[in-house]
């Protein structure tokens, strides 16, 4: 039987720019009109890192799967303060 070894995470770990924070192994950064819901693919406003990957949600989506998403996700970073009130 063979061993697999884990690869030194401490030997490719790098530092973030100072406006970044590692956030549950990724690089948490403020979300831009690039990053897209990953339900609807508008512009998303909430990014969710769960334990098998991250998730990106506009607004909409966000407010329907938040709390499931409070009860399961590692950390939520939510922009949704940027958007302007229904007219």
């Amino acid at each position: 039987m063979s061993q697999i070894s884990a690869p030194d995470i401490a030997a490719e770990a790098t530092v973030p720019a100072e406006s970044e924070v590692t956030v549950a192994g990724t690089i948490e950064r403020p979300l831009t009109t690039a990053d897209r819901c990953d339900a609807c693919g508008a512009q998303a406003f909430v990014r969710a890192v769960l334990t098998s990957g991250q998730l990106l949600l506009c607004g909409h989506h966000a407010r329907a799967h938040m709390p499931a998403l409070k009860r399961q996700a590692l950390y939520i970073q939510d922009e949704t303060a940027t958007l302007s009130p229904a007219q």
